[in-house]
């Protein structure tokens, strides 16, 4: 599994270069603030809903700090998605939240 820091994903979107992230925290996290554009599907969610993703994108996972983002990015490798973990999550995102 590739991981990427958060830094690097916040120069991704400035230098608008496509990102597609995926947001695996809970409701309640959720509306305190996500990344802009981020997609919402909780964890407990990702298996029932992968079919909507494109095994031709890369998909930057994110949650809190990184653990369940981590399953996440390994449940869809093994289905064949490409996928990186945003390692430190939303405590270690510092651009803008919508």
């Amino acid at each position: 599994m590739k991981d990427i820091i958060a830094s690097d994903v916040a120069k991704k979107m400035v230098e608008k270069q496509p990102v597609h992230i995926i947001d695996v925290r809970e409701v309640d996290e959720v509306a305190q603030g996500k990344i802009p554009g981020a997609v919402h599907i909780p964890l407990g969610l990702l298996e029932f809903r992968m079919h909507e993703l494109d095994k031709s994108v890369e998909y930057t996972m994110v949650c809190r700090s990184g653990g369940r983002s981590g399953m996440a990015a390994q449940l869809l490798e093994s289905h064949g998605y490409k996928v990186v973990n945003m390692t430190g999550g939303m405590i270690a995102w510092k651009g803008d939240i919508e």
